[in-house]
């Protein structure tokens, strides 16, 4: 992967090596995969798309950090 950006690199990568500490699910929702952080059962906060089409990366309602319904499977 390439990143081409004006920000300081410690800026970018800043976190990165902080633990997660809960563990990330990834869901299909409307035929987008998608990696969530869980906040309640069935409730999520999306952190990345992960297989979409390409319009799918405008639509607000996938931004990283937006709340997402799922049926939960576990």
């Amino acid at each position: 992967m390439t990143l081409h950006t004006i920000m300081p690199l410690e800026l970018v990568l800043q976190g990165i090596q902080d633990e997660q500490s809960t563990p990330l699910h990834e869901i299909t929702v409307k035929g987008i995969k998608m990696q969530v952080a869980p906040i309640a059962p069935g409730m999520g906060r999306i952190v990345r798309l992960l297989d979409c089409g390409l319009h799918d990366y405008l639509n607000p309602a996938y931004m990283p950090g937006t709340m997402i319904a799922y049926h939960n499977e576990n």
